[in-house]
């Protein structure tokens, strides 16, 4: 099991868990259901306590295991909002659920629009500007969904978010960023973090054909992305922020020298697709001793925190493909239900009372 690196005092992990071992609620499985989403939102997959026995339920490529529309019950009456990665969807982050859900969270997964597993027509930027209102709104279908309203307080939501997701955790932990602070990242570093400045369809490997790559690259990049104006989103019903391998590379770092609530995050060594100097360790950096990391997992890569990971066999994918959705030579996934129940400490020591 790789090592892990954390912050603050390891004895209020353990109380948290004890916490949690002694809750009252009455658990058998893990509900779900999918509400319509607001002003045309995509729809809002929700993970709850339930009294009902899981089912095999199949989602796509993945049989999973739970109470498909089974009643809920009500477990510590706070809801965390998971925020997906680029081209992603709830199904890879079904562990993570089910083990908030152990410990009493409601879960709210909206589809962020153009940027997800069925449509992947408008990642980056333009994505990242519309993902903080729709974790915003997401949070409003559910106080609108008379099964789970009253089940919940709103008045302290946590929110997680894994890559893209996770840059959508900063800025509704109050970073500021920018389209023209991406670029202005691009230009001074394309070559050492191409794939997070090109996308998953080209990459760098020192031949002829590297200088039009590059080229090409920028000058999309400076077409896209030439608007300086500083993005944020504010939500006061948002009290705590986790940030799994965040793309962070266009924030203004010192708009998160002080988060405005508590933020952990999660990072990887061995990430290729947003290299950590760049992005996790830079905001590190940034806000320490303000923000908590939760672990550190020297041999993981970007795609650590999908669990379960995408399943389709490795030797159908192209090498970029291989690079992201593969785990590192190494790297043992028996560490990840530790990460997430860090996780869910860090929730329950930051929203409840």
């Amino acid at each position: 099991m790789p090592r892990f690196l954390l912050s603050r005092s390891f004895a209020r992990y353990l109380v948290a868990c004890a916490l949690a071992a002694g809750a009252a609620w009455a658990q058998a499985g893990v509900g779900f259901a999918q509400l319509p989403g607001l002003e045309q939102d995509g729809p809002v997959t929700v993970f709850y306590p339930t009294q009902a026995q899981d089912e095999p339920v199949r989602r796509g490529p993945f049989t999973l295991q739970l109470a498909s529309q089974a009643q809920p019950v009500r477990g510590n009456g706070r809801l965390v909002v998971v925020s997906h990665g680029s081209g992603g969807n709830p199904w890879v982050h079904t562990e993570l659920a089910r083990t908030l859900v152990g410990a009493g969270f409601m879960i709210a997964m909206p589809e962020h629009h153009a940027d997800n597993s069925y449509d992947g027509s408008n990642s980056g930027p333009d994505s990242w500007k519309l993902r903080p209102g729709e974790v915003s709104r997401a949070i409003d279908a559910v106080a609108k969904d008379t099964r789970f309203a009253p089940l919940l307080g709103f008045e302290k939501v946590g929110v997680f978010g894994q890559s893209a997701g996770g840059h959508t955790a900063l800025t509704l932990a109050g970073g500021r960023w920018s389209p023209g602070r991406f670029r202005q990242h691009c230009e001074a570093h394309l070559e050492e973090d191409f794939a997070s400045c090109a996308g998953l369809y080209a990459a760098l490997h020192g031949n002829a054909f590297d200088g039009l790559k590059k080229k090409v690259a920028l000058a999309v990049i400076r077409y896209r992305f030439d608007d300086d104006a500083l993005v944020g989103h504010d939500d006061p019903r948002i009290a705590a922020a986790v940030a799994g391998v965040p793309s962070a590379a266009d924030f203004d770092f010192a708009s998160l020298a002080a988060p405005r609530i508590p933020l952990g995050l999660v990072t990887a060594g061995r990430d290729k697709w947003l290299v950590p100097r760049f992005h996790g360790e830079r905001v590190l950096q940034a806000c320490r001793p303000r923000c908590e990391l939760i672990a550190h997992l020297p041999t993981g890569g970007h795609s650590i925190l999908l669990s379960p990971p995408p399943p389709p066999p490795m030797e159908m994918l192209g090498a970029i493909e291989r690079d992201l959705l593969g785990d590192p030579p190494g790297f043992d996934r028996a560490a990840l239900p530790e990460v997430d129940r860090r996780i869910a400490a860090f929730f329950r020591q930051h929203l409840l009372p």
